[in-house]
């Protein structure tokens, strides 16, 4: 793995580290879904977004210019987060950096696993990862970009300030 993956790599996991959540109720994803929609829709983006904790879908956006392949996107890629702990740009990335294809070597169902950006875990103190965030309908790094931003924003202006690494 040359110096650039590796410096993507600890960036996409100093990410995960950082946006960590002090609780997360069915009232916090609704907060966090409106706080996503309403980010997109004042960027003209057409994106689903979907917010999941435990299985159970919290919060679904579908906004203009999104469609039904967008919501299959969603699920594939909060598989990937659900499965691995990670969000799916990170576990794309891995396997890219380790000369490895997620399609072929993961050996899951690609109809339902998909290792691209726009999944990102929701992190609980030291209960670890209890959902998913995720948008789709850009480029994933776009996707990915989206959802750390105003994940970050979100934990920011709600006070519900990211628990740091060594209290957890």
């Amino acid at each position: 793995m040359s110096d650039a993956p590796a410096e993507l790599l600890a960036t996409l996991l100093a990410e995960e580290e950082r946006l960590v959540f002090p609780h997360f109720d069915h009232d916090t994803a609704w907060a966090l879904g409106s706080h996503l929609r309403a980010a997109a829709l004042a960027l003209h983006l057409p994106v689903a977004i979907s917010i999941r904790r435990n299985g159970q879908c919290l919060f679904h956006a579908a906004l203009p210019g999104s469609s039904a392949d967008n919501d299959a996107w969603l699920l594939r890629k909060a598989a990937v987060v659900e499965r691995y702990g990670h969000s799916s740009y990170f576990v794309g990335c891995k396997f890219r950096a380790d000369g490895l294809e997620f399609d072929t070597h993961s050996r899951l169902d690609v109809a339902r696993f998909a290792a691209h950006g726009g999944a990102f875990p929701i992190i609980v103190g030291s209960s670890g990862c209890v959902g998913t965030v995720a948008v789709s309908g850009l480029p994933q790094v776009e996707d990915h970009r989206f959802v750390v931003t105003h994940l970050e924003q979100f934990l920011l202006d709600s006070k519900q300030d990211p628990i740091p690494a060594w209290e957890r």
